[in-house]
This record gives C-alpha cells, structure tokens and sequence, in this order.
C-alpha cells in the first residue's frame, strides 16, 4: 500500500494531511510540519508501506517531494 501525505499551508500554520483521515495535524511553522510528515512517512516505511510526502508552499507550488520506500 502507498500512502500520501501532505505538508499544506494555512492560514495561521502548516497541515500535515494523511490519505483520507480528516483531522490533519496542524503546527505554526512549516518546518515543524515538514520533519513530523517525514517521521510519518518513515515510521510507515519502516511498518512495510510505501509513502509519499509533498510539500505545499503559500502559492499553490510544490516545493519538494520525499519518496520513503517500503522496507522489505
């Protein structure tokens, strides 16, 4: 399974949104958005699950994206 997470700007801070889960979390500064979307990202590679985190600038642009491949 491939999961995919996202790194969204609001209007007061950062989402990390996971799949469908409704409920994303939200922190104040991107940076802090960024490392818990990549922990994610890993401790799902780590669990055998691919994922995929984008980060989302304020413009609508990606700014990066970060493949965590699923361990065997």
């Amino acid at each position: 399974m491939s999961h995919m997470i996202s790194v969204e700007p609001l209007a007061d801070g950062w989402a990390v949104r996971h799949g469908d889960i409704e409920n994303p979390q939200v922190f104040t500064s991107g940076a802090k958005a960024e490392t818990a979307a990549r922990n994610l990202g890993a401790r799902l590679a780590d669990a055998g699950d691919a994922a995929e985190v984008q980060i989302i600038l304020r413009d609508g642009s990606v700014a990066g994206r970060i493949v965590c491949r699923a361990s065997a």
